[in-house]
């Protein structure tokens, strides 16, 4: 069983990361009555806005890190590349949460699509890639096209080429820097989904409804709960986070993205990664749920009993991307929208500034679908 220690209001969690999760899970802990502290490299780091205590300091820094982890009763993060030595050093001083397990598998392509397998969690056809000549063999086994995929420091689209024809390998191996990766086959998916879940160290399992989610360049616009699935699917997309949460022993909220494929009027769910940490396709539990996947995640580090899962609305949550956060007047004047900013001070594109969550009747969205 993981290590957890049961905090008591007026306890300090530590953050690593301070960008808009590590914000999100900053406010949770306050309205529990619990105090953050965030390390961050970015000295404007969207959570220092909101945390008691900020530390600017880098990853690897073990004087600062020192210091982090006495004012910390138990350590968290926002986001999974948290590099393994900064894990190792703060785990000999406080419970770090969720554990080095599930940040090694999930910070490596390789491990991950080996440990779903060993679950019997169906993935994509794949091949390892350790060298430019691996490219056109492994394309002519799985087929093209496929995505040519680093194994580590991947996200949003990032690190990854698409080799829509055998020529597209010289290419591709630049294009992810040549560094090891995975040549994944293309999988024709009807939609994507995802499932988050929380798991607690006595081993309680909760699951809010898998959402539907849009990506267009490789970043997450949309989500929409209830997703267009049926209640079965639903159900096994649970139990695939049931089944990952156990295996790791996990305490905390992950992800799992997944696949829908639609063979011959049957559908089934192919995993694509999994996510140990709070994610974005979840943020309309803020708005449509009693207890956010913040908050749980917030109760399941201290120790506390999870929430319920269960939503009272449906939802269409969307990313405000770049300079669409300059419509924040107009989102504010829609009665059922909800909008989250993240008080990002310099607008980019392809940067998450916030998010809006417009909220519906339960069962609305699925009486629109038919």
């Amino acid at each position: 069983m993981a290590e957890t220690p049961r905090l008591t209001p007026a306890a300090t969690i530590g953050i690593l990361g301070g960008g808009q999760l590590g914000r999100m899970l900053a406010l949770a802990a306050a309205d529990l009555g619990l105090k953050t502290h965030v390390l961050c490299p970015e000295p404007d780091s969207p959570a220092f806005e909101v945390t008691r205590r900020r530390t600017v300091a880098d990853y690897g820094d073990e004087a600062a890190l020192d210091l982090f982890a006495r004012d910390a009763d138990v350590i968290t993060y926002e986001f999974e590349n948290v590099p393994s030595a900064t894990v190792a050093f703060l785990r000999a001083r406080r419970p770090v949460l969720p554990d080095e397990q599930a940040l090694d598998i999930a910070q490596d392509r390789r491990k991950e699509k080996s440990f779903l397998e060993g679950l019997g969690i169906a993935v994509a056809p794949y091949r390892r890639i350790g060298q430019l000549a691996d490219i056109e063999p492994a394309a002519a086994e799985i087929g093209l096209p496929a995505v040519l995929k680093t194994c580590r420091l991947g996200y949003d689209g990032k690190g990854q080429y698409v080799l829509r024809e055998a020529g597209d390998a010289r290419a591709a191996w630049a294009g992810v820097g040549e560094a090891a990766s995975i040549l994944e086959a293309f999988v024709p998916f009807a939609r994507e989904i995802s499932i988050i879940a929380a798991r607690s160290a006595d081993g309680r399992f909760t699951a809010y409804d898998p959402p539907e989610n849009v990506h267009k360049e490789q970043i997450l616009r949309r989500s929409q709960v209830p997703a267009r699935i049926s209640v079965a699917l639903a159900e096994e997309a649970e139990a695939i986070a049931r089944k990952v949460a156990d295996a790791l022993d996990y305490v905390g909220v992950l992800a799992i993205e997944l696949f829908v494929v639609e063979e011959e009027g049957r559908a089934r769910l192919i995993a694509n990664e999994i996510a140990p940490r709070v994610h974005n396709s979840g943020h309309w539990t803020m708005d449509a749920c009693r207890v956010s996947q913040f908050e749980q995640h917030i109760r399941a580090v201290a120790g506390w009993p999870l929430g319920p899962a269960a939503r009272d609305r449906d939802a269409v949550m969307d990313n405000l991307i770049g300079e669409e956060v300059e419509g924040w007047p107009q989102l504010l004047r829609e009665p059922d929208a909800c909008l989250h900013l993240y008080g990002k001070a310099r607008v980019r594109a392809g940067r998450k500034m916030g998010h809006v969550t417009r909220l519906s009747p339960l069962g609305s969205l699925a009486q629109a679908n038919r």
